[in-house]
């Protein structure tokens, strides 16, 4: 090793951004698809102009919807002759839509809704108008919509936002004086989640299982003692190593025979107290450097000192629901208790809540000098049938224990270490190896063991250092040589710099070999996303049986912790009540053979069915990207593509303007804006736009993906839909490939693909009888290791009632982390107006309206990404925003609210009670999509259930999990439990049932493709699995956020991110 003088440190200066990447996949089935096949449509094709005003959009459910219109001729019902098909509301107002406003959009949505004509697409006056299905009359027993009679004709002159908000004043709530509407607490103390409003009944009864095992309480008398060790280290693990050493030492004496458990930090917890109220120890730790020599020791002085008992009498009536509060000590203590053992293993690496280690199963190489760790997650959960301990089977990304020049060829993808390294190539290095712990390897049984700080600017062979205070330099090559006798075979690489700052010290690659055990947290590439999947995905038999083996591992019951606190483990999983909710039926074109359909087992295809309405595209242009596919394969592809658009359902021209032309990924800018002012110096004499843009890219496309988006969405005011050259190629799949396409072409352009016949009906329950808008918030982070980016926040909201199946939506960016969504609710001062509100709720309100012809009366918040540590402070501010953004449109405006989060990350899964039985599982091996859980595992005494939506592909199914934290609307358990599984029958990009709610899963869309706005290039998702903890920071820290660049506004009110 070689320490240099803090005065000839190098330039570092090397930084860089992970390259982000994303996959274009289908429009597949359940979880988040990793990119969304893209478009969005030209004004003069919106179908949700004019009144709809907002991104027409339409899940898979949309009606063919004139404005608000009442009393229509036969020819504007679903299945009327083609030409009355195809557009949302109302039209725009060119085109004899009831626009509620003129070119100025949706009140001025920032962000947003705007609905207006683009200047450089005007409409198509010929155009036909979108009008709303006839609905059937009054039955018995059927909800009917209140004051739907004539209250939303239009007035032939388009209305100004201001105008807008004056009406929306106007109108009166209707209804809503039945609803509490309950203050916003003050803060968390105050504040209690809704109780559960009884168990559902909806369904086929069935039985699961999960994999939750019963925990017997324990009688025993829990202490809590505070910790204090000095000198005092930020490592756990020493920590750790310092009480082990006390209680090895002390147990049978000081500790009256006491074996505690301890949290590695400042926390102490015992079964009974200590025979002291406060005690100081003096603990000598043999400190372990690599030197290989004698060991020197290292001596602590450690206080332990009485702080309270945990009560574990209020944790029996919490559980029994006689109590409000959660009491969280008592389950911190518990889940430390129960962590102690798997900690104290050596070959064991704690990750949050998670155990992994090379000895739970075989390793498995993920490729550029990664490998997975199996693992298990571990977590005391209060549930209605008492204690459960959830434990679940997952894997995770380790470094190799490689030596550093072999993780570097493999990180490069090189094969030889002959050629010197590119600036790129040094910044991926540094990314990659920062903070990770090497030993050295050249002297013998020494291994002594640093953390990298970075690398020298310099090659080794150009580095030296003083061996002497005159500052005699010595070349590090010949230092190493004369030391060691060690001949450097690299020098041309360099150095790792380890240590710190002040005492920088360097080291030759070649000498160093990555420490075993440590994780991988930064972002995974395609391929090795791709092999840790592959290592993880398992079908459900499997899973389950890994699940109780490792139960069985672990051995709770020979476990002296839990024998020393009195807790039991059950070996057996949890048998608990289920029900399969039926498929909705949907609705589709009466001109096809087939004009409703019923899913089976969550999917369903297009065989035979025409979209309800379909979408025009009379203009558009193809630019081929991918040098493997020819001219000829590329005009056959976009052919085939306008063919299957037509017989779904669409409107659309089989020739572009332009025949289609080839490009270069990295000349897209000037390839595309060259195309487009060709195709529209063909358009402009005949006052047309264009339509739509088809891409066609290389199956590993780096940055183009997001360069395209970002200049058709904020530059040129253009839909685009991309597509793989291994689509192209598909010949076997071909036809379904291209349908699935042409649903998210349909969608952008502002058709519907279907809608639920329960919506034209009036019989959806909490939503068809008052004006109801649904929402879907979500934030996505950037990944560990982006230490500045900003997260992004999206809000969607339904824009047509009662169908809710086309959602508007805006996005923005706020500070770096931060989950509350800042800009729900805002003022700000203007010289003239005075205090001016915005915000995404409130814009998003007045679109509805502008859309529907009535304010909503009823609210329905889904909350995607928020952690249970979360609930309160997210609750509280976000609905504080929504209450603020109603009142700031009319005084005393609060339609009644229900907030319901949305949950993935978790760890509860359901199994089949029993595998074999075709009745209960789907092909995939997986519960039947519609299972609902709302007792035994679920909350004591909360609003929540869990809900297995979709039917499984591969893998290992995960419910998603809905907890409601606000319910003025006052919901049945079966009202919220249907809607939520109805409505994700109604999202637009496939055929099957989605995993999530439709609104929460768009928002999370959103939010994705505004990343490549902010930053060009990038295409991560920031929704990653094992991401950081995510901050609840309030408003103060959105400080010096750089705004996103505004979309245009032909390309706001479309479903654009489908």
């Amino acid at each position: 090793m070689v320490r240099k003088r803090r005065t000839e440190l190098p330039s570092g200066g090397e930084s860089s951004r992970p390259q982000q990447e994303s996959s274009g996949g289908g429009s597949g089935g359940r979880g988040y698809q990793p990119r969304p096949s893209e478009g969005t449509a030209p004004p003069s094709q919106q179908h949700g102009g004019g009144q709809q005003g907002g991104r027409g959009r339409g899940p898979q459910g949309s009606r063919s919807v004139g404005h608000s219109g009442r009393g229509m001729t036969p020819q504007q019902q679903y299945g009327g002759p083609p030409e009355y098909q195809g557009h949302g509301r109302g039209g725009l107002p060119q085109q004899g839509g009831r626009g509620w406003f003129g070119s100025g959009g949706h009140g001025g949505m920032s962000g947003g809704l705007g609905v207006g004509p683009s200047a450089s697409i005007p409409a198509d006056p010929k155009l036909p108008e979108l009008h709303q299905a006839i609905h059937v009359p009054y039955q018995p027993g059927v909800i009917l919509p209140g004051g739907t009679s004539s209250e939303a004709s239009s007035s032939t002159q388009p209305l100004e936002s201001s105008q807008v908000s004056q009406q929306f004043e106007k109108l009166t709530i209707e209804g809503a004086s039945s609803q509490a509407i309950q203050p916003v607490p003050a803060s968390s103390k105050s504040m209690r989640f809704p109780l559960r409003p009884g168990k559902g009944s909806t369904g086929t009864k069935c039985i699961v299982k999960a994999n939750h095992f019963f925990a017997e309480l324990p009688d025993k008398d829990l202490h809590h003692y505070d910790v204090t060790i000095t000198p005092e280290v930020p490592s756990r693990a020493v920590n750790r190593a310092v009480i082990g050493q006390l209680v090895r030492l002390y147990r049978e004496t000081h500790l009256g025979k006491r074996l505690p458990a301890y949290d590695g930090r400042k926390s102490l917890y015992t079964a009974g107290p200590l025979p002291f109220q406060s005690k100081a120890f003096r603990i000598a730790l043999p400190d372990d450097d690599g030197s290989g020599g004698q060991r020197r020791e290292r001596e602590f002085k450690v206080a332990i000192k009485f702080v309270a008992c945990a009560d574990l009498h209020h944790l029996g009536l919490f559980l029994q629901g006689r109590q409000a509060d959660a009491p969280q000590e008592a389950l911190q203590i518990l889940d430390i208790v129960l962590r102690e053992l798997p900690t104290s293993r050596p070959s064991y690496c704690p990750v949050g809540r998670s155990f992994y280690s090379p000895d739970l199963g075989r390793r498995q190489s993920l490729g550029g000098g990664l490998e997975s760790w199996r693992g298990f997650y571990q977590s005391i959960r209060p549930t209605q049938m008492g204690l459960s301990l959830n434990i679940d089977i997952t894997s995770t990304a380790f470094f190799e224990p490689l030596p550093v020049i072999e993780f570097v060829m493999q990180l490069l993808n090189r094969n030889n270490t002959s050629k010197p390294l590119s600036d790129p190539d040094r910044v991926k290095i540094k990314k990659a190896l920062r903070g990770v712990r090497v030993e050295v390897t050249h002297r013998g049984n020494m291994r002594r063991k640093y953390r990298i700080s970075g690398l020298t600017s310099q090659a080794t062979r150009e580095l030296t250092f003083p061996i002497d205070e005159r500052g005699t330099m010595k070349p590090v090559v010949e230092y190493f040589y004369e030391s060691y006798g060690f001949v450097i075979q690299h020098p041309q690489w360099p150095c790792l710099q380890v240590g710190n700052e002040q005492r920088p010290n360097y080291l030759p690659m070649e000498v160093c070999k990555i420490v075993e055990g440590q994780r991988y947290s930064k972002k995974l590439n395609k391929g090795q996303i791709r092999n840790l999947l592959g290592v993880t995905c398992q079908r459900p038999q499997q899973t389950e049986y890994d699940i109780v083996k490792t139960v069985r591992h672990n051995a709770y019951h020979d476990d002296p912790y839990a024998k020393e606190f009195g807790i039991i483990i059950s070996e057996q999983l949890a048998t608990v009540e289920a029900r399969t909710l039926p498929a909705p039926r949907l609705k589709y074109h009466d001109a096809g053979r087939e004009k409703d359909c019923l899913p089976q087992v969550g999917q369903w295809n297009m065989t035979n069915k025409r979209m309800v309405n379909g979408g025009v595209v009379n203009n558009w242009i193809c630019i081929n990207f991918s040098r493997d596919v020819q001219d000829s394969v590329a005009r056959s592809f976009c052919h085939d593509l306008a063919q299957m658009c037509c017989i779904s359902g669409m409107a659309f021209n089989l020739e572009p303007v332009l025949p289609p032309v080839t490009g270069r990924p990295d000349q897209v800018d000037r390839v595309l804006k060259t195309r487009y002012h060709d195709a529209m110096t063909r358009l402009q004499p005949q006052r047309k736009g264009l339509d739509l843009a088809i891409f066609i890219l290389p199956d590993e496309n780096g940055s183009l993906y997001g360069d395209l988006k970002r200049i058709c969405e904020t530059d040129l005011g253009l839909v685009s839909q991309c597509c793989l050259t291994k689509l192209v190629f598909d010949v076997k799949r071909r036809k379904q490939s291209l349908a699935n396409v042409a649903l998210k072409i349909n969608v952008k352009v502002g058709g519907r693909n279907t809608v639920l016949v329960d919506a034209l009906s009036w019989r959806i329950p909490f939503v068809s009888d008052l004006p109801t808008i649904i929402f879907g918030a979500d934030v996505t982070h950037p990944h560990p290791g982006e230490d500045s980016s900003p997260s992004i926040a999206a809000v969607v909201a339904s824009q047509d009632w009662p169908e809710i199946t086309k959602y508007a939506g805006l996005v923005c960016a706020q500070a770096h982390r931060v989950e509350l969504i800042q800009d729900l609710f805002k003022t700000s001062q203007d010289p003239v107006r005075g205090t001016v509100s915005g915000g995404m709720i409130r814009e998003l309100l007045i679109s509805f309206r502008s859309a529907t012809g009535q304010k909503p009366k009823r609210i329905i918040f889904y909350r995607d990404g928020v952690s249970e540590g979360q609930f309160y402070q997210v609750l509280l501010y976000e609905l504080d925003a929504i209450r603020k953004a109603c009142a700031s449109l009319e005084p005393n405006y609060q339609p009644p609210v229900t907030f319901v989060v949305v949950q993935k990350r978790h760890h509860t899964r359901l199994f089949a009670n029993n595998h074999h039985d075709h009745n209960t599982v789907d092909r995939s091996g997986n519960i039947l999509p519609g299972t609902v859980v709302d007792s035994q595992i679920c909350h004591p005494t909360e609003f929540d259930f869990y809900l297995c939506s979709h039917a499984g592909i591969k893998g290992t199914s995960r419910p998603a999990h809905y907890h409601v934290l606000w319910d003025e609307n006052k919901f049945t358990a079966d009202g919220l439990q249907s809607l939520t599984n109805n409505l994700c029958y109604t999202y637009a990009r496939c055929t099957r049932s989605v995993s999530i709610v439709p609104p929460a899963y768009y928002a999370h869309l959103a939010a994705f493709r505004a990343r490549f706005y902010m930053d060009p290039g990038s295409s991560e998702s920031g929704s990653v699995r094992e991401a950081g903890p995510r901050s609840s920071r309030g408003p103060g820290v959105n400080a010096a956020v750089r705004p996103l660049p505004a979309l245009k506004e032909n390309v706001k009110r479309v479903m654009f991110y489908c």
